[in-house]
């Protein structure tokens, strides 16, 4: 196994550099003045902030239109309005969701990202193919990329006859998690839809990923049916609340309720920080001990036009969105897309202690805040303790 000591870097959570050694996958050895062996390979990393590899913890790998032609969106905004039209481009241009995924998680890899939660459309018209195509680019890119994969319907269940028997499918075919859709909203059944989501777990032994956009005091509703099914079906620790705006919303009373609630019973907060909308309260929700992550979500899809696969540029996102300034705060942002994505993704060893998986991102900047705010693409990505990926291109 390869051997690498990189001297004079600075952990982006202290200002003081060190010495790290990375041998056989893992940090070796952190201090100062670190000796090697002959054979390793020692990088000179003054000026360079160092990170625990990021984690994009709510992503769409196969809805990105990345390296296809040019997508001209004219949606109107309203949620059943984008999946349909999804639906309608998915039929006629029939992209390759192995392809796509691959794409997208190699410029992920290439800025830094070691860890990713995708969320896998599963319906009855595009059946189990995004499913084969994403399980597929999960063998390809394994030993570079740890993909963690939510079977998702996101034409709904029972708004689509035939999505339960797939989803069981899919969960016996490797999908990690099963996912939901507004339960209220969108299936208009919500104890049904939940009964589904969490019987279909439970046959599993599986974890639960619920995207919840469901606004004010409907998205409160379904949370507290949430929380109850959680409880019921005793998936402690098992259940993530995608986007989530209901908790911006309700008073703080209700939010600090929610807070306690959630952390009582291990339900975690993944949000994409958008710019249109209440996001989850972030002090709130942390200071009770929820486990908050972030994601890219869909980048360049029929949804939307942006996003690059970069999670510094999400944490940027998240600072505007939160209206973060101070560098307390924003490493709050570097946090969220680093341990809080690694506790929501139970990845063990994770960090930047001796004995912790050496997947690590180098960042040029005098401090963490600034290589955030400048995004240098000058970076150098490791997993298992080797180089992959350098300047933003893939070395494999």
């Amino acid at each position: 196994m390869k051997q690498y000591l990189l001297t004079g870097v600075t952990p982006f959570n202290r200002q003081t550099p060190v010495d790290l050694l990375l041998e056989n996958g893992v940090i070796a050895a952190r201090g100062e003045k670190l000796s090697a062996s002959d054979h390793a390979t020692i990088i000179d990393c003054r000026g360079l902030q160092l990170f625990p590899g990021f984690v994009d913890a709510h992503a769409h790998l196969d809805k990105t239109l990345l390296g296809r032609d040019w997508y001209i969106n004219d949606v109107p905004r309203s949620l059943g309005a984008m999946i349909e039209n999804e639906r309608h481009y998915r039929k006629q241009q029939q992209p390759d969701a192995q392809r796509q995924s691959e794409r997208i998680a190699r410029r992920g890899i290439a800025s830094g990202t070691s860890f990713i939660r995708t969320h896998v459309d599963i319906d009855n018209e595009i059946g189990l193919a995004n499913l084969e195509g994403v399980l597929e680019t999960r063998r390809k890119l394994a030993g570079y990329v740890d993909i963690e994969i939510v079977a998702f319907p996101q034409s709904g269940i029972l708004q689509n006859p035939g999505t339960e028997a797939l989803l069981d499918q899919a969960l016996s075919m490797g999908a990690e998690l099963v996912g939901g859709l507004d339960p209220c909203s969108f299936d208009r059944d919500p104890r049904k839809h939940l009964d589904i989501i969490f019987e279909l777990a439970c046959r599993h032994n599986k974890k639960i990923d619920i995207h919840l956009h469901e606004r004010g005091e409907l998205g409160a509703f379904s949370l507290e049916l949430i929380l109850e099914y959680t409880r019921r079906y005793q998936k402690e620790h098992s259940v993530t609340l995608s986007h989530g705006f209901c908790l911006g919303m309700v008073d703080a009373s209700r939010q600090q309720y929610f807070a306690e609630q959630m952390a009582e019973l291990g339900v975690s907060v993944a949000t994409t920080a958008p710019s249109d909308v209440a996001v989850p309260p972030w002090e709130c929700l942390n200071d009770a001990g929820v486990a908050i992550c972030a994601g890219n979500d869909g980048v360049r899809d029929t949804w939307s036009p942006y996003g690059n696969g970069d999670m510094l540029q999400r944490a940027v996102t998240m600072g505007l969105r939160y209206r973060w300034r101070k560098d307390s705060e924003i490493l709050r942002a570097a946090k969220t897309i680093t341990e809080g994505g690694a506790r929501v993704m139970d990845v063990k060893n994770y960090g930047l202690e001796v004995g912790c998986r050496a997947d690590l991102v180098l960042v040029p900047g005098r401090s963490m805040v600034e290589s955030l705010v400048e995004l240098p693409t000058a970076r150098k990505v490791f997993k298992h303790g080797v180089l992959i990926a350098e300047n933003e291109e893939c070395l494999f």
